[in-house]
């Protein structure tokens, strides 16, 4: 090993906490996970992670940092967590500050789709490129977008959800008063209810649990038609929002990882045809659409890389 720190990366979800340690985007060791729906309130939940934490660095004692992906608006700065719709208790909780006097080691505080995005630019797909949009497909979708070399986070740090972008004016409601936002359209759930209803539609009506995207993809893999014209329409729908970034961004790449993004070609092969179809040459000549190099360990990896870079160490090796 260099003499580059270990740091210990947190991935708050709605259901769980994972926390492990890693060194140069590889998780040395992970903790058991904490139920985040076990606690009633922020502040008792806290102190079950610094307890976490207490026990790593007690096997780990090169940790020099403290990274946290958040689902949720994050005031980047002040590591302020604005709010978590799922979690009970967490409105305006100062966490890094919190962390920090608890461990008494630099905190990072960052929301997670953009840690996916930092884990992507930095250790994984788009290391190297100075230029590049990530996505994260899965229950939502989140987004985290790098230009000349920087994250972009906007004037109030909260720059980058894709997934609240429109890709029809008309479209559906919101969660925001947004009409026609990507996420209530490419989600699991929604892919799931697309597929349903195509299947019911034809006559051929199946299982809602058939029509997960999972099992989507086993069925469009043996060839069947309306699971390949599901996955052609999530394309096709998901192609309007990212052309609609590469007119305003002119990314060098595209990285687009979660679960949806499992389903491999059967997404990513109609996904660049609708994509070129909408660009200029100029815009797409050295675009490359790429797989997320990291999984369900990205917001572990990206956060711990942020909180490093942040405590002042080069990342860049």
């Amino acid at each position: 090993m260099s003499d580059l720190p270990l740091a210990i990366g947190i991935d708050f979800g709605g259901t769980s906490v994972k926390t492990g340690v890693l060194y140069r985007g590889n998780l040395i060791e992970e903790a058991p996970r904490i139920d985040t729906q076990e606690f009633e309130s922020a502040h008792p939940l806290i102190e079950r992670i610094h307890e976490t934490i207490k026990e790593l660095r007690a096997k780990h004692p090169r940790v020099e940092a403290i990274g946290v992906g958040m689902p949720g608006f994050v005031d980047f700065p002040t590591g302020m967590v604005h709010n978590l719709t799922n979690v009970k208790g967490w409105q305006k909780i100062y966490l890094k500050r919190e962390l920090n006097q608890l461990s008494n080691l630099p905190v990072t505080v960052e929301n997670d789709a953009n840690c996916m995005a930092y884990a992507e630019w930095k250790r994984g797909s788009g290391r190297g490129m100075n230029h590049l949009v990530a996505l994260t497909l899965g229950t939502g979708v989140g987004g985290g977008i790098v230009v000349d070399g920087r994250m972009v986070r906007g004037a109030d740090f909260v720059a980058g959800e894709l997934g609240q972008t429109s890709i029809d004016y008309q479209g559906l409601d919101g969660a925001y008063g947004n009409r026609g936002s990507l996420e209530d359209y490419v989600g699991n759930q929604q892919i799931t209810d697309l597929a349903h209803a195509a299947y019911a539609e034809a006559g051929t009506p199946r299982e809602k649990s058939d029509c997960e995207p999972a099992n989507l993809s086993k069925l469009a893999s043996q060839g069947d038609e309306i699971a390949l014209g599901i996955w052609d329409q999530v394309a096709k729908m998901l192609s309007t929002a990212l052309m609609n970034c590469c007119w305003l961004l002119n990314p060098e790449a595209i990285i687009i990882g979660g679960g949806v993004a499992k389903a491999g070609s059967l997404l990513f092969e109609p996904l660049e045809k609708h994509l070129r179809s909408q660009l200029s040459p100029a815009f797409k000549e050295n675009l490359r659409l790429l797989p997320a190099r990291f999984g369900n360990e990205a917001g572990m990896v990206g956060a711990a890389t942020l909180a490093l870079e942040e405590a002042g160490f080069n990342v860049d090796d």
